[in-house]
């Protein structure tokens, strides 16, 4: 099979590319790098996810990213930096290869930011995401996963959240423009019978994780014995969620889709299981075995109190099943912290 993953230099698309290949597949990974966070991050995960050596020379981010392009190529794994907003650059690239189906991972991330850049939020998690499947139409591609968010629960006062459950107030641009995707792409299911399902990932972590998320963070800091960004009084909670376990639950809904037709779904993917800010940061101490000096800040505006993943319906319909607690996972990325 082969398959068009957007955001393939990213944390989780990275590591989606690196089980695809190890299976067989094809892969045709799209990405625009862009300085969200510092490119040479995303070049990094693409050689480990391609299984390169990684000791790579760096000099200015246009000539990085050619050569990346040129060292990586092979008859199973095709690189393309390409921003999906580019509806035109996008269309070469469906035209040059066989695409069985999508997997869109690229967004622009962070519900903060996203307060600060609305338009740039909808630019690229809407049209972007639209002209993707506009080319789907066009390409006739049939088979669609695409990366929801479980912001888009908002402050849902109902625990754990449900893929049923009321989804109309968000309280972020990032969250809104992630009920928009799952909102559209239910039109283009309808109208032009692209089967997909929307994962709503539950705090994905775990090695390559982004620097700007709070377990790389607060690693990060307290390992430099400087103070941390504590947010609040510590009880916000969140559904923390390993990345081999999101990537089974990718693999799997990949799987479903192959093997069934006239597909519409929402699917949670999280652990259920819930731990508050600071029973994080603690499990991070524990395992630094080093104490965090923390600065006391208020809540920051659009973060949501709680996530609580039910995931009865990930576990029925594709037979999803993470197996990874959140003591073990903060080792397991503590470990690849120490010797990146």
């Amino acid at each position: 099979m082969t398959y068009l993953v957007t955001g393939g230099s990213g944390f989780i698309g990275s590591h989606l590319i690196e089980k695809l290949l190890r299976n067989g597949h094809s892969v045709i990974n799209v990405d625009n790098f862009d300085d969200f966070y510092n490119y040479q991050i995303k070049i990094k995960n693409t050689l480990e996810s391609i299984d390169k050596n990684s000791d790579f020379e760096f000099s200015d981010k246009e000539t990085d990213i050619r050569r990346l392009t040129d060292i990586s190529q092979s008859d199973t794994y095709h690189l393309y930096y390409q921003d999906i907003r580019d509806k035109e650059g996008l269309e070469h690239i469906f035209k040059d290869h066989r695409i069985d189906l999508v997997i869109h991972l690229a967004a622009l991330a962070g519900v903060r930011p996203s307060i600060e850049r609305p338009l740039e939020y909808e630019e690229v998690n809407v049209r972007g995401t639209m002209n993707l499947w506009e080319l789907c139409k066009e390409f006739n591609i049939k088979k669609f996963v695409c990366a929801s968010s479980s912001s888009v629960y908002g402050n849902n006062e109902k625990v754990p959240f449900a893929e049923t459950d009321n989804v109309d107030n968000p309280i972020s641009p990032y969250a809104a423009t992630k009920k928009s995707g799952e909102i559209i792409g239910h039109v283009y299911h309808n109208l032009y019978h692209i089967d997909m399902i929307h994962l709503r990932f539950f705090t994905v972590y775990g090695p390559r994780q982004r620097p700007d998320l709070a377990i790389h963070k607060f690693t990060k800091l307290i390992s430099e014995g400087q103070e941390i960004p504590f947010y609040g009084d510590g009880n916000t909670a969140r559904d923390y969620t390993y990345i081999d376990d999101i990537i089974d639950g990718i693999t799997k809904s990949i799987l479903y889709l192959e093997t069934h037709s006239g597909v519409y779904e929402i699917i949670n993917l999280g652990e259920s299981e819930v731990v508050t800010l600071s029973e994080m940061l603690a499990t991070i101490e524990n395992t630094l075995k080093i104490s965090a000096t923390r600065k006391i800040l208020p809540m920051q505006p659009g973060d949501v109190q709680k996530t609580n993943a039910d995931i009865t319906k990930a576990k029925t319909l594709i037979g999803y099943k993470p197996d990874t607690d959140f003591q073990n996972g903060i080792k397991k990325f503590v470990e690849w912290f120490l010797r990146k």
